[in-house]
């Protein structure tokens, strides 16, 4: 090698992979089973733990008398519902097999605990049922149809969409970083102003999403670093 040649490697190094690029189909496909089987699983939970909860009398206080002053802003119904872009985005910025399987599992594991909280603390929301939702009125009651009646405490909807963005931040710009984490916070922000959630259902969801991080940051380095992207 000529001394004027750049070494190869070391501009490899300083080189950053998109953020979002296409992945393949194989990888769509595979994308595309752990969807199918994470909501499966969360059906399972979720709508079990709900049914259940509806069939019991005791009911756990979960909020302060404070937090019934939170005006309700239906538009934040579109912060609310974004979390299914952040779904939709993973295989294009997760685009190993490594990547997506973790992602799944920390999902799954999510929904795991939460399920088991669910059931031991029993909760009802106590905002006034929504009127005058305006232009939002559709979207709003779609949202919460999804969300059926009881399962408060940790909120999925915060635990989940933390858990996508931390996975993705590493894949990101600091810049990108930042604007992922305040994303992160919308949702988090949108399921109060949505009378979705309360305080401490957001707290522990956001706790919940930073514990299954932290399990992520325990494997093994070279299961982190995962195989190749998948080639188109």
């Amino acid at each position: 090698m000529r001394a004027d040649q750049p070494h190869l490697s070391s501009v490899g190094s300083t080189i950053r992979r998109p953020f979002l690029a296409w992945p393949g189909w194989a990888h769509l496909l595979w994308a595309g089973l752990f969807y199918l089987l994470v909501t499966l699983w969360f059906g399972l939970v979720y709508g079990g733990a709900d049914w259940f909860t509806a069939h019991r009398t005791a009911r756990v206080r979960i909020h302060l008398d404070a937090e019934l002053s939170i005006p309700l802003i239906p538009a934040f119904t579109l912060g609310y519902m974004s979390i299914y872009l952040l779904f939709a985005a993973a295989p294009f910025v997760l685009r190993t097999r490594q990547e997506l399987t973790s992602l799944a599992v920390n999902q799954a594991l999510a929904i795991l605990f939460a399920g088991i909280v669910f059931l031991l603390l029993p909760a009802q929301l106590a905002f006034a049922p929504p009127e005058n939702l305006g232009p939002w009125e559709g979207l709003f009651r779609f949202a919460d149809r999804l969300n059926l009646d009881y399962n408060l405490v940790p909120s999925l909807h915060v635990a989940l969409s933390v858990i996508c963005i931390e996975m993705f931040a590493p894949h990101a710009t600091p810049a990108g970083r930042l604007a992922l984490r305040g994303w992160g916070l919308l949702i988090a922000a949108s399921t109060l102003f949505t009378h979705q959630h309360h305080v401490l259902d957001v707290i522990t969801g956001y706790g919940l999403a930073l514990a299954m991080g932290w399990r992520s940051r325990l494997a093994p380095s070279s299961q982190r670093e995962g195989e190749a992207p998948a080639e188109p």
